[in-house]
């Protein structure tokens, strides 16, 4: 995650000229790695554990704005 999602990011913005679409990262993903995606562009992070619901609602949220 810490190579792909950048490099996704990245493309998006640079080879797509698509920096309107959010990025989000899910899985197992350490809490320490959350600050590094969130830098690198990603718009939000939903480590293990996480519930659907929650992260649908944020995603749901976003694009609503």
């Amino acid at each position: 995650h810490k190579t792909l999602v950048p490099e996704v990011i990245q493309e998006l913005r640079e080879t797509y000229n698509r920096p309107d679409i959010l990025v989000v990262a899910g899985g197992v993903i350490p809490p320490n790695d959350f600050e590094f995606l969130n830098q690198a562009g990603c718009f939000d992070v939903y480590g293990p554990g996480t519930k659907i619901p929650v992260a649908a609602k944020g995603i749901i949220e976003a694009l609503m704005r």
